[in-house]
C-alpha cells in the first residue's frame, strides 16, 4: 500500500511538471494570453477583453523569455511588423510593463498628425465617418466619432475612435522612425498614451512580444465574481473568438 500511494504521488508530480513545462513552452514560443486593462485601444479592444498574442509573428527576444531573462540580445528569427498590426511591445521607458497599440510607423517612415489625421511620408490615412461609438463600461465617457481608418499604402481597414480634431495630441509631429524601431498609436485617439508622447517614444524592434491575433474571451464588469446568477449577462459573445484587426 505505501508502495502504491508513494508511486501515485510520483506520478501525479511528475504530471505537473511536465503540464508546466507545456505551458511555459507554449507562452514561450507560441501564443501568450493577454487581458486589457484599459480604454487606449477602444474600440478594438475593450476594458475586459481576454486574447491570444503570437509570440512567434515577429520572432523572439529576450523580452519573449519568461522573466524577460537576458539569454540574448537583438531578436531570432526576427521580422518586421506590417503596418496596421496590434501588437504588444514592452514600454521602453521602463522595458517591464506590457503595453498594446496599434504600429503605424516602420523603420524610416515620417510621421504627422494633423487635426487629429494621421499622416505617413505625407499621405494622410482615409477616414470613413461610421456613426457614434457607446461604450458599454462606461456611461460617462461622451460618445466618441466612430470612423473606419486606412491607413497609407495599406488596405487594410480599422476601426479608430475620435472624440475632438483639437485635442493635445490631434497636432503632433514630424516623428521620423528611427532605424530598429516603429511607432505606435492607440486606437482611442484622443485617450491614448503612446508614441507621440515622451512617455512611450519610438519603441525598439526587440521590445516587441508579438501580434494580437484572436480574443479569447470577454466580460462587460457588470458582474462580480461572488454574483454568479449575473455572469450569463455579463459575457460579450459576440467577441469570444474574434478575430482582431
Amino acid at each position: 500500500m505505501n508502495a502504491r500511494k508513494t508511486g501515485g504521488v510520483k506520478d501525479t508530480v511528475r504530471t505537473l511538471v511536465y503540464a508546466i513545462a507545456i505551458a511555459l513552452f507554449v507562452r514561450t514560443f507560441a501564443y501568450e494570453p493577454f487581458n486589457i486593462p484599459s480604454g487606449s485601444m477602444k474600440p478594438t479592444l475593450l476594458v475586459g477583453d481576454y486574447l491570444f498574442v503570437s509570440k512567434f509573428a515577429y520572432g523572439y527576444s529576450k523580452y519573449s523569455m519568461p522573466l524577460s531573462l537576458p539569454l540574448f540580445s537583438g531578436r531570432i528569427f526576427g521580422s518586421l511588423p506590417e503596418r496596421g498590426d496590434v501588437a504588444v511591445f514592452k514600454l521602453p521607458t521602463d522595458n517591464k510593463t506590457d503595453y498594446i497599440k496599434r504600429i503605424v510607423g516602420l523603420p524610416g517612415d515620417r510621421l504627422e498628425v494633423i487635426e487629429g489625421v494621421l499622416h505617413v511620408n505625407g499621405q494622410p490615412a482615409e477616414l470613413e465617418p461610421l456613426g457614434t461609438f457607446v461604450d458599454d463600461m462606461d456611461a460617462r465617457q461622451p460618445d466618441a466619432r466612430l470612423y473606419a481608418e486606412t491607413l497609407p499604402d495599406s488596405d487594410r481597414q480599422h476601426f479608430i475612435l475620435d472624440l475632438t480634431t483639437s485635442g493635445r495630441l490631434d497636432n503632433v509631429g514630424i516623428f521620423e522612425v528611427p532605424a530598429d524601431h516603429v511607432f505606435a498609436m492607440g486606437d482611442n485617439r484622443d485617450n491614448s498614451l503612446d508614441s507621440r508622447t515622451d512617455a512611450v517614444g519610438y519603441i525598439p524592434v526587440e521590445n516587441l512580444i508579438g501580434r494580437a491575433e484572436i480574443m479569447m474571451f470577454s466580460v462587460n464588469g457588470t458582474a462580480r465574481i461572488w454574483e454568479p446568477w449575473k455572469w450569463p449577462w455579463a459575457i460579450r459573445y459576440d467577441r469570444i473568438f474574434k478575430r482582431i484587426i
